[in-house]
């Protein structure tokens, strides 16, 4: 008996670094595509961020908080994709401990903040809207600035206690998670213990965090839905709903794929379902944001052709003086 606790005390304390599995063909072309890909995010997002405050027609709410979600869908996405094309360039798929709890913990810690920062661009829709006389007053710089620093502050205790129970768990078997990054549920299926306590922590959590924020959208948008009904001109209704389409869209995309991921009962085909939504909230929504709040705001495109105007000058008078 006391060999046996031995041999598994040895087993336990062996793994010191997960191997993160992913896809294993194709290689060369899957580094290639996830570097065109992360290149493209941080400069469409990039963008946006450099246009909405460069241009001062750009300077108001609505614009602050798709500037502080392209901020943040920058971070996220370099939470896992520098780490998967090293491990595709090199063939060293392997993370240590520590740095898989890191991952999983500014993964969750930005994820849920944007669950909270969805949900306030929400509500800045729903005052713009539904109040317009009262909007600009309530809405003022230091609330605006308070709602997004509150969307990364509540969420920080919680992944740091969620991180926490995790990796004090004992890890033994295999150490392959079936993933591209360390991801909760992958990494708890190698866990030699009694989960009971860490599934309802993430039931909790997804409430917190997925559900809360998603009703408090959902509230947001039936309010709205009635005072655009309630507008007289079709012209008016199209063009303020015009407004909400982009983030209704990114909403549906981002809470869809979380809601399926954290919330959907475990099955063996859930393994490769999961694998593919997360590529999808982790990569193609980031990717997609610009495109999805440029093609609709002609705003944002007019900022756009003026900047390309007032660089395109400078580039020649820079050529005619080298």
């Amino acid at each position: 008996m006391d060999l046996r606790q031995t041999n598994y005390k040895q087993n336990l304390s062996a793994i010191q670094e997960f191997i993160l599995v992913g896809y294993q063909a194709y290689p060369t072309l899957l580094f290639a595509v996830f570097l065109a890909t992360y290149a493209a995010i941080l400069l469409g997002n990039g963008l946006i961020v450099v246009v909405t405050t460069m241009d001062p027609a750009l300077r108001t709410p609505m614009y602050f908080f798709l500037r502080s979600l392209s901020g943040l869908e920058m971070c996220y996405t370099s939470v896992t994709l520098p780490k998967m094309m090293a491990n595709l360039m090199s063939g060293d798929r392997s993370i240590s401990l520590p740095g898989c709890a890191t991952q999983m913990f500014f993964l969750l810690f930005l994820g849920g903040t944007e669950c909270f920062l969805l949900a306030v661009m929400a509500y800045d829709r729903y005052l713009a809207i539904c109040l317009p006389l009262h909007y600009m007053t309530i809405m003022s710089q230091r609330v605006r600035v308070g709602m997004v620093v509150g969307s990364f502050i509540v969420s920080l205790p919680m992944q740091l206690w969620q991180i926490g129970i995790i990796f004090s768990l004992p890890f033994c078997g295999s150490n392959e998670i079936d993933h591209f990054f360390c991801d909760i549920p992958p990494v708890l299926s190698l866990a030699c213990a009694d989960l009971s306590t860490n599934e309802l922590t993430v039931y909790v959590e997804s409430i917190l965090f997925v559900i809360i924020p998603f009703l408090l959208i959902l509230a947001s948008y039936v309010q709205i839905s009635k005072t655009i009904l309630c507008m007289p001109s079709a012209t008016g209704r199209q063009k303020t709903f015009s407004t909400c389409s982009s983030h209704l869209t990114v909403v549906i995309l981002f809470y869809g794929s979380a809601m399926i991921v954290y919330l959907r009962p475990k099955t063996p085909e859930s393994v490769k379902v999961n694998k593919l939504l997360s590529l999808l909230y982790t990569i193609i929504i980031p990717l997609c944001n610009p495109l999805i709040y440029t093609l609709r705001n002609r705003e944002v495109k007019a900022a756009f052709r003026k900047l390309l105007r007032k660089k395109k000058p400078l580039a020649l008078g820079t050529g005619i003086i080298g």
